[in-house]
């Protein structure tokens, strides 16, 4: 394990992110006219480390954290919330849309501030979750037995401190009734100095745990963050990915293919690959559903089935997500079915 991990310091390495346009411009060939518009709606902050990934203007990893004047744009996304979220929050920051699951966002910071976030609305400096509004869900969990599973988001949860994490997972983990918990965050990847073994050892309290992780390019996956990934799996934790499908980042097969089996090497398991919401101010991250559909066809054909994500849409005003998939059901007969395989070549089927 790489020494650098389990250092203390993320908090020191978070302080020197970049947030303001004269640091960005002091690193980057970028227009600070064109940007500063950008960051005073969605906030930008770039840690050392993510930024270290950052290879030129305009490559995958850049992409995903420098803002682009295309996200102030009317490109006719005009939802902040598409799928309701605020709609579907009977407290403060806790949104209850499946029976038995609610989704609690326990924190409005970020390692980095991605610029395809779904909740660049409610994300950054200018949010605040505070003890009270943590209590109030807390409440609303302890006192709605139809909920067996909590999903810790935000903003990221990995950026709260360990003892607040810890009493917000001893206290659903006291509820009878919640039987899973789960955490989104995108630190192993951005910010994999955070795994801690403290961390790791508070959260191996509170098993059954799981993690999904955020993982959008292969160059992602570098030691350091592997490394994380493992001191996370070695403590039982089970890792999955929540890959989001975005242009210029990851829309080519040979892409995808290679991010999935980094992903399985690392022992996280690829789980959804998000088709991005229409969000406002994400328009140019947007591909056409066909175009995902095919990846998805090339992946099923080449890849072992175990590194195969779920490929997801989020339905409009809080309908849920439902998977899509490649048609591979030509026709149904009374007695057959007539099916194309993954290299296309079509079979009869006896039902």
């Amino acid at each position: 394990m790489p020494e650098s991990i389990d250092q203390p310091d993320w908090r020191r390495l978070l302080s020197q992110s970049i947030v303001t346009i004269g640091q960005l411009c002091g690193r980057m060939p970028v227009s600070g006219d064109a940007i500063e518009p950008v960051i005073e709606r969605y906030p930008m902050r770039i840690n050392p480390y993510f930024f270290s990934l950052v290879q030129t203007a305009g490559d995958p990893i850049a992409r995903q954290v420098i803002p682009d004047p295309a996200e102030l744009e009317e490109s006719g996304l005009t939802a902040a919330d598409p799928s309701n979220e605020y709609v579907q929050s009977p407290v403060p920051h806790l949104v209850h849309r499946y029976p038995d699951r609610v989704l609690f966002l326990v924190a409005s910071q970020c390692a980095v501030y991605c610029r395809h976030c779904m909740r660049k609305r409610a994300v950054g400096p200018k949010t605040t979750i505070s003890r009270d509004h943590i209590d109030q869900g807390i409440d609303y969990i302890r006192t709605t037995p139809t909920v067996k599973e909590v999903l810790l988001s935000g903003g990221d949860p990995l950026l709260i401190d360990d003892d607040k994490l810890e009493s917000i997972l001893s206290r659903l983990r006291e509820i009878d009734h919640v039987e899973l918990l789960r955490i989104h965050t995108r630190i192993p990847c951005a910010l994999p100095r955070r795994i801690t073994g403290h961390l790791v050892r508070v959260l191996a309290k509170f098993h059954p745990l799981y993690i999904n992780i955020q993982f959008n390019h292969p160059a992602e996956l570098t030691p350091e963050a592997r490394a994380a990934c493992a001191l996370l799996a070695d403590a039982g934790i089970p890792l999955g990915s929540q890959t989001v499908l975005l242009k210029g980042v990851n829309d080519r097969p040979e892409v995808m293919m290679e991010l999935m089996r980094k992903l399985l090497a690392s022992r996280v398991r690829p789980y959804y690959l998000h088709h991005p919401d229409p969000v406002k101010g994400t328009a140019h991250f947007r591909v056409p559903v066909e175009k995902g559909l095919a990846i998805m066809a090339h992946l099923r054909g080449n890849l072992s089935g175990i590194g195969i994500p779920y490929y997801m849409i989020d339905l409009p005003e809080g309908g849920g997500k439902i998977p899509l998939l490649p048609d591979y059901v030509i026709r149904r007969d009374p007695e057959s079915l007539v099916v194309r395989n993954y290299a296309g070549n079509c079979f009869t089927y006896p039902l």
